[in-house]
């Protein structure tokens, strides 16, 4: 028989049949009355200055505020109830109340429900014992794991554990995303399906971009969203349609149209707008497919996969133009059909084995300027291509690869080809014999080069081996070291169509070598931070026994190494094996460190240094790297690091002898904290090869959410600017905006211009090429664009 209890002054029941909606407690539905109703994100946005100190301090400085998650106080969590049925209990509490034994339980007036970390309150509450349903009226709020849900009233089913919310609001914490529908309903944990639904990662009241459509669901648990009959918005305006798209809500991959890529280029390439397609094809394997529109050149298509096994990745890039005419109008007679292919894998083996391979492949020599965008391959004049595996382990050392090229530079003579390697494999090792060390390096190579238009020492191929055996005696202290030692240089030809003697011979040379060091410092403080400065002198002798005649032999793989300080304590001039350098010489160095006690940064290093050579350089390279000079120039390096984000690097060629400079290079780096100020100041100067350039690059904000970017590069031999880089960005807390206009010195020393573009809308990814174009040229804008929307919830 029915009974009543009405006019109850915050009467409470603890009833334990109610453990059924136990499941409501897992949606964590919190419903309280707010004064003008406050959207899901309006609950948890805070202004900057309402954060705790250490999540402002992570926040962007654009950004005017930030989300701050609400929770459940642990003491309200634990609420005395009667646990009958061995499910949590739930305590209801309000102004009015009635309950229809066995049927009903209706609260009315400052309706309170709380279970465990569950709390609920309203105007109204009806639960059906028969049904299960549980129905609120009133501003509610749904908290759950990472997400937020409030509407003007609630089903909710605890049979089927679905929420139905009308007038509803949402956000989801971690992306950021925030909404509104006509209607919501949380069908699981982790589903959540919008009718008429609008979402945006902008802050409340922000409408700068949102995505609208007639139904939207949001699956956290495979961290993407759908929707159908879509438009995006612009400042409420439509701008864009789609019947059906999908969209990522978090970090993980999934199959659909990436934001479109467009830009602008003077040097053939025009205008173009690229749709790329990217498929996730499985947890292992996935491809990009990049269609594009290239004005005066047509349909242009790029295609990437990656493949990730146990061993490593696997990377393999297409692209492919079937007829492009503007090629055909610079090439008259050529094929309008364009292509290239670039792949790479690395694979650890195991056991300190490892497998690698790289081969690159164009059509045309004008491919790369004209249609790359996605092949990871500079423009260069010759594409390697390389595979082999490779040991390494504590004491030795091998690897064993296959090595060729494609040159696609048509202006190139046959006899600057350089040679492939088919194969090379080397070998090196060490031994520890008491005070005694022994060392091995050994190489095998077979050059080969097509030579049928070639003549003379330019038409020989063949095999050469090459060992450096060597004894060393290591002498080591807390104060300095000292290492002698004696080796043995040995090469072996085997030639092919050699002309000039027998086609087998061998080379030796006797090779000893000092090396010695000391090492003295001292403690002291400058502007109150201790630090410690070391005076480290260096004195290394070299003496080499070669033949000053060695241009019999072919240049296989052999260049004179540039002069810089570390070539101070080399023995050989030469690089690659077909040359070896006679010495008598004897290099004085010095190098001072100061070390900051505190922090064990290593604020200033220089180093200086000269040999002193006793006896003429007479073994060259086709009449180069000869020379009767007693002394070197004056080598010398300079590193600064007054304070962690600011570094200077110098280093130069000075020639007492004529008093002048030889080269110099110079460079200042300089970023801010959160990298939003970038600046850097650099200087080459080559006196031999008639080159100087100055270097000036910079991002600096103009406002919080403005930046200028800035390069430029003069050439003073040239008389003339070699490249610019000039743009503006625009960042607020949803979207950010670069545009760039850039000139580059191309092969023909015309200046190429380009119109790049990137828009960015946080958290759905961004379009255009302009950030790469810019961390290629500016130092440091790579970590800036990283930590662009490094917000504290992401």
């Amino acid at each position: 028989m029915p009974s009543h209890c009405s006019s109850l002054l915050r009467s409470r029941f603890r009833l334990a049949r109610l453990a059924a909606v136990v499941a409501l407690a897992a949606s964590g539905v919190h419903a309280e009355p707010q004064n003008g109703d406050p959207s899901a994100a309006q609950i948890d946005w805070r202004l900057r200055s309402e954060l705790p100190p250490d999540v402002a301090g992570r926040l962007p400085v654009f950004c005017d505020g930030g989300y701050l998650p609400g929770t459940v106080d642990a003491d309200d969590a634990r609420v005395p109830g009667i646990d009958m049925d061995g499910g949590a209990p739930l305590e209801a509490s309000a102004l009015n109340a009635r309950y229809v034994l066995d049927t009903e339980l209706y609260l009315q007036g400052d309706v309170r429900l709380r279970q465990g970390p569950f709390r609920a309150t309203g105007s109204e509450a009806r639960y059906n014992q028969q049904s299960g349903e549980l129905r609120l009226q009133g501003p509610l709020v749904s908290r759950g794991d990472g997400f937020l849900l409030t509407g003007q009233g609630a089903n909710y089913s605890t049979q089927s554990g679905q929420l139905d919310i009308n007038t509803a609001t949402f956000l989801l914490h971690q992306a950021e995303l925030r909404g509104e529908a006509s209607a919501l309903s949380r069908v699981s944990d982790s589903r959540v399906l919008i009718s008429d639904g609008m979402i945006t990662t902008c802050g409340p009241g922000q409408n700068d971009w949102s995505i609208v459509a007639s139904d939207i669901e949001l699956d956290q648990a495979e961290g993407f969203g759908t929707a159908r009959h879509v438009r995006l918005e612009v400042l409420d305006a439509p701008i864009f349609y789609w019947p059906y798209i999908t969209f990522p809500i978090d970090d993980r991959r999934k199959t659909g149209f990436l934001y479109p890529q467009f830009g602008s280029s003077s040097a053939g390439s025009g205008a173009f707008l690229a749709l790329p397609y990217y498929l996730n094809l499985a947890p292992d394997y996935d491809a990009t497919l990049t269609p594009q529109y290239i004005h005066g050149r047509g349909l242009f298509t790029e295609v990437e996969g990656r493949y990730l096994s146990r061993y490593g990745e696997s990377v393999l890039q297409l692209g492919y133009i079937d007829n492009d005419p503007a090629f055909e109008d610079e090439h008259p007679g050529e094929d309008g059909e364009r292509w290239a292919l670039d792949f790479s894998t690395r694979a650890a083996l195991g056991g300190g084995w490892t497998g690698y391979g790289d081969y690159s492949v164009v059509s045309d020599e004008d491919y790369l300027s004209d249609l790359n965008r996605s092949l990871e391959i500079d423009q260069t004049t010759h594409l390697q291509r390389r595979g082999g595996v490779r040991y390494s382990g504590e004491r030795q050392y091998f690897d064993a690869y296959l090595n060729g090229y494609q040159t696609i530079r048509d202006r190139i003579a046959d006899k600057d080809k350089p040679y492939d390697q088919l194969p090379e494999v080397i070998y090196g090792g060490s031994l520890d014999a008491g005070w005694l060390e022994a060392n091995l390096e050994s190489q095998y190579t077979w050059f080969y080069r097509d030579n049928d238009d070639l003549t003379g020492l330019d038409k020989a191929n063949g095999q050469r081996w090459r060992a450096i055996p060597e004894l060393a005696v290591p002498m080591r202290a807390l104060w300095g070291f000292s290492r002698p030692s004696v080796s043995l240089d040995y090469t072996r030809y085997e030639l092919d169509d050699y002309t000039l003697g027998d086609e087998s011979f061998d080379r030796t040379v006797p090779v000893f070598e000092w090396d010695n060091g000391l090492y003295f410092d001292r403690r002291s403080s400058l502007f109150d931070v201790p630090y410690n400065q070391t005076l480290e002198p260096r004195l290394y002798y070299a003496w080499a026994d070669a033949e000053s005649d060695q241009n019999h032999i072919p240049d296989f793989d052999t260049g004179i190494r540039s002069f810089r300080f570390d070539q101070l304590f080399r023995r050989d001039r030469f690089a690659g094996g077909d040359r070896v350098g006679d010495a008598n010489q004897l290099t004085v160095a010095l190098t001072s460190r100061f070390n900051d006690l505190l922090t064990g940064a290593e604020r200033a290093r220089v180093s200086i240094g000269q040999v002193r050579y006793f006896e003429d350089r007479e073994v060259n390279l086709f009449g180069a790297g000869a020379s009767g000079r007693s002394q070197s120039p004056l080598a010398g390096e300079l590193v600064l690091n007054p304070i962690d984000n600011l570094q200077i690097r110098s280093s130069g060629l000075w020639d007492h002898e004529t008093r002048k400079t030889e080269e110099g290079r110079s460079q200042l780096i300089f970023h801010s904290d959160d990298y939003r100020y970038l600046a850097t100041l650099g200087h080459t100067y080559s006196r031999p090869d008639d080159l100087e350039q100055t270097d000036v690059g910079t991002v600096f904000p103009v406002t919080n959410q403005v930046s200028a970017i800035g390069r430029w590069v003069w050439d003073s031999e040239l008389d003339r600017t070699v490249g610019t880089l000039a743009g503006l960005e625009y960042n607020n807390c949803c979207w950010s905006f670069q545009v760039v206009h850039q000139n580059y010195l191309t092969d023909d020393e015309e200046l190429d211009t380009r119109l790049l573009f990137r828009i960015e809308l946080k958290g759905l990814g961004g379009s255009g090429g302009a950030s790469d174009n810019i961390a290629d040229a500016i130092y440091g804008y790579d970590e800036r664009e990283r930590r662009k929307f490094g917000s504290p919830r992401r």
